[in-house]
């Protein structure tokens, strides 16, 4: 059962908006911000007024199965309009549950992905360069674009760290659902002996921030500069151009020096420091909200094993949610990724349900 003022609620805020939309008075900042909350809630007024309607349509219809004076085919009726009346009321009220679920924040915002190699050595560097291929599959599946940030190489074209930006729409709502540890369970092309080797990398998904997200004051930085190292200790150029900025209350530190420009590398350093302290804001908050924790699949956190990707039988199992695909190599290529998602986001929504009776 669903409170009525709740109710209530969601149709005076859409009267309310549409009067002010109407008006001319809201400025041109927040037109688009009240426009798109319009335009949601056009999406469950209908039924927010059904649902409103309901106890009134019962009882008259209730009033004419009772009284003896209406004949029987009009009795007849009333019932099954009736049963079909609350038939109607258990779909308006699942989809008033799904439209009041808690939403996060931070769905409609862009995202920083960081895939960083695990235990498993080479194994597991050139596991990280699959996982970024399978994000770049899914994102050009999807219209998003990429901009790497940072990229530091192993041998044999692996990756011991990826850091990227990916844009565009449902970016983190979408994504949020990968971080954690990705486990690979496959033969190595340097095996001899076909044994079956285990390695492991860490995905991290953060939602870009914006200045208006947190506030990083120039005081709370340390910035050094220093001259950029490539592989073997060779110079990558010959002036201090790589960055390393260090946020003091948090003690987050990020390095920066893939650009040959000291000001590219820093606001490419700044970008990544303003995400990963909102999410640090972020994780601080959840955990204070035990509830809200208990309703995501999994915790987001990225020591949890949530994926692993067995090669040899050709199958990736997500383990938050038991859920097992046996298309390997059309998951990795982006083509069954959306499939995984689904699931993921249905179990979760779910869970928030039954939190919500």
């Amino acid at each position: 059962m669903i409170p009525i003022n709740k109710v209530q609620d969601i149709i005076a805020r859409h009267d309310n908006l549409e009067k002010e939309l109407s008006s001319g008075s809201v400025n041109a900042k927040l037109f688009a911000q009240k426009s798109k909350e319009y335009s949601n809630l056009g999406n469950i007024i209908s039924i927010a007024k059904a649902y409103l309607r309901f106890d009134q349509e019962k009882k008259d219809l209730e009033q004419i199965i009772q009284d003896k004076n209406n004949d029987k085919e009009m009795i007849e009726m009333a019932e099954k309009d009736l049963n079909e009346l609350r038939n109607k009321k258990k779909d308006y009220e699942n989809k008033l549950k799904i439209f009041l679920l808690p939403k996060d924040e931070d769905d409609d915002k862009n995202a920083i992905v960081e895939i960083r190699a695990g235990t498993g050595g080479l194994e597991a560097s050139l596991f990280c360069s699959d996982l970024f291929k399978m994000y770049e599959k899914v994102s050009a599946k999807k219209k998003w674009k990429i901009e790497i940030i940072s990229i530091s190489k192993s041998e044999a074209d692996g990756f011991k760290e990826v850091i990227f930006s990916v844009s565009g729409s449902d970016i983190y709502s979408y994504l949020k659902y990968e971080s954690g540890v990705h486990r690979v369970q496959r033969i190595p092309s340097t095996e001899t002996q076909g044994r079956v080797h285990t390695s492991a990398a860490t995905v991290a998904v953060l939602p870009e921030a914006e200045d208006v997200d947190i506030e990083i004051k120039d005081s709370d930085l340390r910035i050094d500069v220093f001259r950029a190292g490539g592989p073997g200790g060779q110079s990558v150029n010959t002036t201090d151009s790589a960055v390393r900025i260090t946020h003091i209350p948090t003690g987050v530190v990020v390095s920066q020096q893939d650009e040959k420009s000291q000001h590219k590398n820093k606001a490419k350093a700044l970008k990544v420091l303003r995400s990963r302290v909102y999410e640090s804001e972020k994780r601080k908050k959840d955990q204070e909200r035990s509830d809200n924790r208990r309703s995501q699949i999994g915790t987001g956190d990225r020591s949890e094993r949530i994926r692993t990707y067995n090669f040899p039988q050709g199958r990736v199992t997500d383990h938050r949610i038991n859920l097992t695909l046996h298309k390997l190599d059309e998951f990795l290529s982006g083509e069954i990724h959306e499939e995984m998602n689904q699931a993921l986001r249905l179990k979760e929504q779910d869970i928030k349900l039954q939190n919500l009776n």
